[in-house]
C-alpha cells in the first residue's frame, strides 16, 4: 500500500471544545466523503484558550476527555485514520500536555505524542508566548506504525528543531505529521519554508493542518495547511480559510528522492573543537 489519499481539515477553534467538536466534525466527514485515507486535524483543535487559568479549568484528562472521545467514535463510525493534531490534556492542577494522537479506522489509539519543544517567545507585534507555563513538554519521539510504514509524529513548533525530524526519517519515517497553530507574524516570515526544507532535508512526506484566522482574546493564526512532497513541492495549499485541502502521496516518491539524494546516510560526525578550531583559523585570516 504505497498511494493514499492524506487530507488536512484547517479549523478555526474556538474556546469551548463543544462548539469545536460541533464544527470540526463535518469537516472531518467532508474529507472523508473526498477519498481521504487519512485525514489530520490542527494543533490545539479541541480548544484554544489563550488564558492559562481558563486553560487549566476547560482541560480534561485524558480518559474523560470529551474531545479525544467524539473523535475516536467519529473515526470508527468513518472507518478512517485520523490524526487529532493536539488536544489539552489535564496532568495536573498546574500542567497540561499538548498531545497528538493517532486513531485508527476502529477508533483505537495507535500512537500519542506529547509536543517536546515549547513555545516560549516574543514574535514581534507586541505579543508574547510562554507555552511551558501551561504545558508540561514531552521527552519521547514517536514513530507509529500505519499500513503506509512508519510515519513520525511532531507539533508545531517543533518544525524549528531539524534533528527531531532527522531521527524520525533516519528511523524509517515516509510521512511526517506536523499540526500547528502557528502565529500569523512566524507564518507570514517563516511557515512554507520550514514545511518544504523539513521535506527536503529528510526525503520526506510532510502534513501539516493548521490553525487559521482570529481566536479568543485577539490571537491569530496563519492558516495555509500545506502538503508537501518529498522534493518539495507543495502538492495542496489551504489558504487562510478554514476548510479541507486533500492530495494523493504515493509513498515510493519517499525511496526514489532519497535514492537521488541519499543525504540521510551521509551524516558524519564532528566536534566543538573541530568548530573551535576552524573559527580561530578564521580569527588569524
Amino acid at each position: 500500500m504505497s498511494k493514499l489519499t492524506v487530507a488536512c481539515v484547517q479549523t478555526n477553534s474556538k474556546r469551548e471544545p463543544a462548539d469545536n467538536i460541533r464544527e470540526i466534525s463535518p469537516m472531518i466527514r467532508e474529507a472523508k466523503a473526498r477519498g481521504a485515507d487519512l485525514i489530520t486535524t490542527p494543533e490545539i483543535v479541541g480548544m484554544f484558550e489563550p488564558k492559562r487559568k481558563l486553560a487549566l479549568q476547560t482541560a480534561q484528562p485524558e480518559a474523560e476527555h470529551d474531545v479525544l472521545a467524539s473523535f475516536r467514535a467519529l473515526a470508527a463510525e468513518l472507518s478512517t485514520w485520523l490524526l487529532i493534531g493536539s488536544i489539552s490534556i489535564k496532568l495536573s492542577d498546574e500542567k497540561l500536555s499538548n498531545r497528538s494522537y493517532l486513531i485508527d479506522p476502529d477508533g483505537a489509539i495507535v500512537a500519542r505524542y506529547s509536543k517536546i519543544h515549547m513555545f516560549d517567545v516574543q514574535v514581534g507585534d507586541g505579543s508574547t508566548y510562554r507555552e511551558s507555563g501551561t504545558y508540561e513538554p514531552g521527552t519521547e519521539a514517536v514513530l507509529a506504525a500505519t499500513p503506509w510504514g512508519p510515519l513520525g509524529m511532531t507539533i508545531c513548533y517543533d518544525i524549528r528543531f531539524p534533528h527531531l525530524y532527522r531521527n524520525l526519517a533516519q528511523a524509517g519515517a515516509g510521512i511526517i505529521t506536523a499540526p500547528a497553530a502557528f502565529t500569523k507574524v512566524t507564518g507570514e516570515a517563516h511557515w512554507h519554508v520550514l514545511q518544504r526544507a523539513r521535506a527536503i532535508e529528510n526525503g520526506c512526506y510532510i502534513i501539516s493542518a493548521a490553525q487559521t484566522g482570529e481566536h479568543a482574546e485577539g490571537r491569530n493564526t496563519y492558516g495555509h495547511s500545506v502538503i508537501v512532497a518529498p522534493w518539495g513541492e507543495v502538492l495542496a495549499d489551504a489558504g487562510d480559510a478554514p476548510g479541507v485541502i486533500t492530495a494523493e502521496i504515493d509513498l515510493a516518491a519517499v525511496d526514489k528522492v532519497r535514492g537521488k539524494v541519499p543525504s540521510l546516510t551521509h551524516d558524519r560526525p564532528y566536534t566543538a573543537a573541530t568548530l573551535q578550531s576552524a573559527a580561530m583559523d578564521a580569527a588569524d585570516d
